[in-house]
């Protein structure tokens, strides 16, 4: 169906783009077109706010957990580098944008910031003229104590450290001399504590910074109080020497090891587990042993001392009649007396002296004989000391001995060809089990144990010491930063797609053909359908021209109040 007639309005086609904005406004209604503003005003704020956020620099800290002194201190510096600062929430650190980080700190140090909330050897800088050597003094101990607390924070779990020393003045008097002495505050990290060995390296990092100070004049306290160095005392009393517990790691490691790596072959990996336990012995001991044998061997008879003595002595027998007169001494004799020789005297075969006549030779006495019935007594004692078989045997126990050694071995089932999972036969554990024990250095004597066993190994999903994705922090943050970006383009396209797009194609429809209006004022409405064909009867055709015109008041009233304002306005004039 065509319309067709004369229309004196131009707005929709004019080419003024002004007109036709308004023109395509005109075809939205009020709420159409507060919503079009509202979209339009939204989508250009989100733009806006974005790209704001993008180009916005990524603050980090600076500095954490300083003291306000300092604090302040390094805002000022920041101020005067003209340097953006923030502070996180709690307070206790200054963010500042993330690419000027390393500058500021490294800009920072060259000013001594921040001091630590102690002063350092900086202190000896500023010595004033004729300043006294008391004074002198003490800034030289304030500054020794200042780079030791430094020096001490620099360990991981240090927060801060404070030194106390105690250093006595120097005397020429040897009984008057005092040793100096140190006292230490550490304030550890939460959760933190600090090792025996680490006690030990800072009380022998002060005593070496300090003239005459020994290790054990340094006390060592935490922030509640507790005395470190005592604990280092009582744990070496009692033996406990993380060296020790190392060694001891190190031999199970080793053992695990070198069962691992024989099994690894035959059964491959994941398809077993093992488990060493080492007993080790750590006590020192020395030992000596003096044994004696007898030395009755006749070869290896050995003599160390000999003594022989031998002696003889006569006694003259009674003669003459008792009184004074026989107890006178004998009167010389005139004339040799000659007497035999006496049995068991030497002879010139010997190599002894010859008797001399009247005379006995014995035990190397010699004495008179005034007859040959006088009485000889004699005496021999020999004394022989041997030698004896003595062993000493001094032991000394090695630090470190293995007393027993425990290993556990499970191996997994195995899959045949079908995949059915069947336990090992008897002939294959026993081959393991010797296998173990000789990587091992199996010690049936030593009380060595080895235990291998059998079984089906469970499927582990996941470690348990594994971090679930929606718990790792870089994942949280990396999800973080999407979602934001995510609910920005989101929004953006539910505006554009949902409620610009739709308004605006309603705005850029093309405005409907207006039917011309004729010379007499009257609507000419040809049907196209009926051309050519019988023309309908006058009562047929005015019905059929008054659908024709409600149908089109009713698709688009306003073209129709356009001509009808246009026959009033031309009937008026």
């Amino acid at each position: 169906m065509a319309a067709t007639g004369t229309d004196t309005s131009t707005t929709a086609g004019t080419d003024n783009p002004l007109d036709r904005l308004r023109y395509a406004l005109g075809q939205l209604s009020g709420q159409q077109k507060i919503l079009l503003m509202v979209a339009v005003a939204a989508v250009i704020a989100l733009i806006v706010a974005s790209s704001t956020w993008l180009k916005q620099a990524d603050y980090r800290i600076l500095f954490s957990n300083i003291s306000e002194r300092d604090g302040g201190s390094i805002i000022a510096a920041l101020d005067q580098m003209n340097i953006p600062y923030r502070f996180n929430e709690s307070g206790g650190a200054i963010l500042i944008p993330g690419s000027k980080v390393h500058e500021v700190r490294l800009r920072l140090a060259s000013q001594g910031l921040p001091k630590g909330g102690g002063v350092g050897f900086e202190l000896m800088e500023n010595q004033k003229f004729g300043v006294s050597q008391f004074a002198e003094q003490v800034n030289y101990q304030r500054g020794l104590e200042g780079e030791l607390s430094r020096t001490i924070q620099s360990i991981g779990a240090v927060q801060a450290a404070r030194v106390h020393l105690a250093i006595p003045k120097p005397t020429v008097f040897v009984r008057e001399e005092l040793k100096p002495s140190a006292s230490v505050l550490l304030n550890l990290y939460a959760g933190r504590s600090l090792d025996p060995a680490q006690i030990a390296g800072i009380q022998n990092l002060i005593a070496a910074s300090v003239p005459n100070l020994a290790p054990a004049s340094v006390t060592l306290i935490d922030q509640t109080g507790a005395m470190l160095s005592q604990l280092k005392s009582k744990l070496l009393d009692a033996g406990l020497d993380p060296v020790q517990i190392r060694y001891i790691q190190e031999i199970e490691a080793n053992a695990i090891k070198r069962v691992e790596d024989i099994l690894s072959p035959i059964l491959g990996r994941g398809n077993y587990r093992v488990q060493v336990a080492a007993d080790v012995d750590f006590s020192q001991s020395e030992q000596t042993a003096e044994t004696h044998r007898p030395n009755s061997t006749p070869p290896e008879i050995s003599i160390r001392s000999q003594q022989t003595s031998e002696s003889a002595s006569t006694m003259p027998s009674a003669q003459g009649v008792p009184g004074a007169l026989s107890n006178q001494p004998p009167v010389p004799a005139t004339a040799p007396l000659t007497q035999p020789a006496v049995p068991g005297a030497g002879t010139p075969a010997t190599g002894q002296q010859p008797p001399v006549p009247g005379q006995i030779n014995a035990a190397g006495v010699q004495a008179q004989i005034s007859n040959v019935g006088q009485p000889i007594n004699t005496r021999k004692d020999s004394t022989i000391n041997y030698e004896l078989d003595r062993t000493i045997r001094h032991t000394k126990q090695s630090v470190g001995t293995i007393k027993r050694l425990s290993a556990a071995v499970v191996v997994n089932h195995r899959k045949d060809a079908k995949g059915a999972v069947k336990p090992l036969a008897d002939q294959e554990l026993k081959q393991i089990n010797d296998l173990v024990r000789e990587a091992l250095g199996f010690n049936r004597e030593r009380g060595d144990s080895v235990s291998v066993a059998n079984a089906p190994f469970t499927s582990i999903e996941k470690s348990a010491l594994d971090i679930p994705v929606w718990k790792d922090p870089e994942i949280l943050a990396l999800a973080k930063e999407l979602f934001k970006y995510g609910a920005i383009a989101a929004i953006i396209a539910y505006l554009m797609l949902k409620v610009i797009v739709p308004l605006v194609k309603t705005m850029l429809q093309p405005p409907p053909v207006a039917p011309q209006r004729h010379l007499g004022k009257n609507i000419n409405i040809v049907d196209e359908d009926d051309e050519g064909s019988r023309q309908p009867s006058g009562a047929q055709a005015l019905e059929q021209k008054l659908g024709q015109a409600r149908e089109l008041a009713q698709q688009d009233p306003k073209v129709v109040a356009n001509i009808i304002k246009d026959w009033t306005g031309s009937n008026a004039g």
